[in-house]
């Protein structure tokens, strides 16, 4: 399936209704296409716990045109099956195959006061050492920054 609408177009040939009955569904099963028109968008919400999330937002049913109450948990299984060749797979499915980037990890909080070097330490700590302040590599440099802070607290 490539748009929203072939998706409630086939909504509406399975549960009945016209295609307008399921658009909204399907065009938030999809809105992540706004920030990556590949495929891997689906990774945001074309898995299980995405099923449970639709409902949230649209509630456990839709009354289509015809009068017929249908779970939106159903809507989003077609939905989810037509895009990931039958299947509806977990969000851990999609999550263990982001390959890890160093930006991904090693996040900090910021604790600046006064003469505290502020953002990546590495950085005051390269400067000390291209101005010959000191020769400490980064780990000793680090720890004796730490002593010193807890020093002058």
């Amino acid at each position: 399936m490539a748009h929203p609408l072939h998706h409630a177009e086939s909504s509406a040939r399975k549960f009945g209704g016209v295609p307008s009955d399921y658009q909204s569904v399907h065009d938030w099963f999809d809105a992540s296409k706004e920030h990556l028109a590949l495929f891997t968008h689906r990774a945001m919400r074309h898995h299980a716990q995405g099923l449970f999330e639709a409902e949230r937002v649209f509630g456990l049913t839709l009354t289509n045109s015809a009068g017929r109450d249908i779970p939106v948990r159903w809507i989003g299984e077609q939905h989810i099956r037509e895009d990931c060749q039958g299947r509806i797979p977990s969000m851990a499915d999609w999550l263990r195959r982001i390959q890890p980037e160093p930006w991904m990890a090693n996040g900090h909080i910021d604790r600046h006061s006064g003469d505290e070097p502020c953002g990546d330490p590495r950085v005051a700590w390269a400067s000390e050492v291209a101005a010959g302040r000191t020769v400490l590599g980064l780990k000793d440099w680090m720890a004796a920054r730490a002593m010193q802070a807890t020093q002058s607290a």
